[in-house]
C-alpha cells in the first residue's frame, strides 16, 4: 500500500521533523521518497523563524543536501522543486500529491505546541489531510525530538460497525513490516457523553438511548472477535478493547496508557475542512496526544 512516500519541506527545522519517520518507514517499506518544495509567490522572509527559501536553485541544493543528511545511503530518495511561484502551496501540495506524483502517503509536521490552539484551524498540515484523497502521517515536533520513529504498538480507533474498517489494511501492512502489535478500541459514548441531537434525545428518553447504547456495544464486540479471529490467523498480534466515555478523550488516554507509537484513523476529510475538523473526534484526540497520526480518507 505505502509504494511511495512524498514529504513537503518549507526549509523550516520545525517541518524537518517529518524527516525521521519517513527515512524509518522508507527503510521498513522499501519505499522510494520524494522531497517537495514548494516555491511561494509573495513568500515571507522567514518561515518558523528559519529563512524561506524563494530560490529554485536554493531550494534544489537544500532537498538535496537533506537527501543525503536524513535518508541512509541505500534509501531511494528523489527531490522535486516547483518553481512557478504559487499563492496557495496547500493546493499545490494536492495538485502534486494527486495528479503527478501519485504517492501513498504524505508525511507532514504539525504546527508546534506553542501554535497548539491553532493547529487544527489554519495550518497546511491540516488543510493538506481536508482536501487530499491520500493518507497522510502527521508529526508532532515534540513527538519526533523525544525519540526516533519506531513502531511496537498501534492503536487503531474504531466503531462498532464497519465504518472505519478501511483503515486496518493499512495499519496491518505496518505492524508487519515493524512487527508491531495491534489495538483495536471502539469507544461507546455514555449518556453523559452524547453530543447534539443524540444528546437531545437521551434527555428525553433515557431508557431507550440507553438500550442502543448497550446494542452498539454489543455490535462492537462481535465485529471485533471476528478481526481478532482474522489477526490470529495471520500471526499478527492483536488486541480489542471496547470503553465507555467521551470518544477523544478516552482515545488519547489509552494511547497514553499503552505507549502507543501510532493512532490509526479513518477520516471523512471531504465533508469540508471546517465541519471536519471542527467536529471530528480525530482533530480532539490531536489536541490531547502527542503520539502521530496516520490519517485514512474514507470513500
Amino acid at each position: 500500500m505505502f509504494r511511495h512516500i512524498l514529504v513537503p519541506l518549507d526549509g523550516s527545522k520545525l517541518a524537518e521533523a517529518a524527516l525521521p519517520a519517513s527515512a524509518s518507514l522508507a527503510l521498513a517499506l522499501g519505499a522510494p521518497v520524494t522531497l517537495l518544495h514548494i516555491i511561494e509567490q509573495d513568500a515571507p522572509e522567514e518561515v518558523h523563524k528559519d529563512r524561506h527559501l524563494t530560490e529554485p536553485e536554493e531550494a534544489k541544493a537544500y532537498l538535496a543536501e537533506v537527501a543525503g543528511r536524513a535518508f541512509p545511503a541505500d534509501a531511494k530518495v528523489s527531490w522535486h522543486v516547483h518553481t512557478a511561484a504559487v499563492d496557495d502551496v496547500v493546493r499545490s501540495i494536492v495538485f502534486h500529491a494527486q495528479e503527478e506524483m501519485q504517492p501513498d502517503l504524505i508525511v507532514l509536521c504539525s504546527h508546534g505546541r506553542s501554535e497548539v490552539r491553532d493547529l487544527f484551524t489554519s495550518s497546511i498540515a491540516q488543510q493538506v489531510v481536508a482536501e487530499s484523497t491520500i493518507p497522510v502521517l502527521l508529526i508532532k515536533p515534540e513527538e519526533e525530538a523525544a525519540r526516533a520513529f519506531q513502531l511496537k504498538e498501534i492503536l487503531v480507533p474504531l466503531d462498532n460497525e464497519s465504518v472505519h474498517d478501511a483503515s486496518l489494511p493499512y495499519a496491518e501492512e505496518l505492524a508487519r513490516a515493524y512487527q508491531a502489535r495491534l489495538n483495536m478500541i471502539c469507544v461507546i459514548p455514555t449518556l453523559g457523553t452524547l453530543s447534539g441531537e443524540r444528546a437531545a434525545a437521551g434527555s428525553m428518553l433515557p431508557a431507550t438511548a440507553t438500550l442502543y447504547l448497550d446494542m452498539k456495544e454489543d455490535n462492537a464486540r462481535q465485529h471485533f472477535q471476528e478481526h481478532l479471529d482474522d489477526f490470529k490467523q495471520k500471526k499478527i498480534a492483536a488486541s480489542a478493547e471496547i470503553a465507555r466515555g467521551d470518544p477523544a478523550a478516552v482515545i488519547a488516554r489509552k494511547a497514553a496508557e499503552s505507549g502507543a507509537d501510532l493512532i490509526v484513523f479513518g477520516t471523512h476529510g471531504n465533508a469540508g475542512m471546517e465541519a471536519f475538523w471542527r467536529r471530528s473526534v480525530t482533530a480532539n484526540v490531536a489536541r490531547r496526544s502527542e503520539v502521530p497520526l496516520l490519517l485514512i480518507p474514507l470513500q
